[in-house]
């Protein structure tokens, strides 16, 4: 492995091909791995994840990527969550039930709900992401850029300055968060055109420290 490669988390939950074929049509130094010595030496970690949130905890524990992952989230390297894997950052999720909710990783405090009942979900396709600080993921990406959607659940940071971006399905939600090195987008940068390449290059950018690439 070389020392400079970002790592895609091959955690099991997830399609990780995109992201890889977007990051290498990018230029982007990139591997995919579940290897804790190559997760660890890495600059820059990404995490996709899809399905459901107590399945994704419980592929996470089978592998031992639940310890991996928060020792790389306290490296205080660049950190990346896509959707279920943004979720998973958080302390729990209804998705589980009313009475136990699932557990996920506690990196980020708050929880996981599902849309209103009168909504349809899942939310999917295309919406508007509305950045709500000046930070460098979103550098040279206009403001209420379109970004592609699939999901039941949604965020809820304990913390409002964990909120970096909202979109609006029924009411605003949380589509993008951060806490220092931690960041966690909802929808799939991968899937979302120029924009999500412009999203994914600025990570790059950020792990690099903010050294052009692409």
């Amino acid at each position: 492995m070389k020392s400079n490669e970002i790592i895609v988390l091959d955690s099991g939950i997830a399609n990780v091909g995109s992201v890889f074929n977007a990051l290498q049509w990018l230029n982007v130094p990139v591997r995919v791995s579940q290897l804790e010595k190559e997760i660890m030496e890495a600059p820059g970690l990404i995490f996709p994840g899809v399905g459901s949130f107590d399945q994704g905890t419980a592929e996470l524990k089978q592998k031992g990527l639940d310890i991996v992952v928060k020792k790389f989230a306290e490296s205080n390297k660049p950190f990346l969550g896509i959707c279920l894997g943004m979720q998973l950052l958080f302390q729990y999720s209804e998705e589980g039930g009313k009475s136990i909710y699932p557990e996920g990783l506690s990196l980020l405090p708050g929880g996981v709900r599902r849309f209103p009942t009168e909504l349809p979900v899942p939310h999917v396709g295309w919406n508007t992401v509305h950045p709500l600080q000046g930070h460098p993921l979103f550098t040279k990406i206009l403001p209420a850029s379109f970004f592609y959607f699939t999901h039941s659940f949604y965020v809820a940071p304990a913390r409002k300055e964990n909120i970096l971006a909202t979109t609006e399905y029924g009411d605003n939600f949380a589509s993008a968060v951060v806490s220092g090195n931690l960041m966690g987008v909802q929808f799939h940068p991968e899937k979302s055109g120029p924009s999500g390449l412009q999203l994914l290059r600025n990570f790059a950018e950020i792990v690099y420290g903010h050294r052009q690439v692409g």
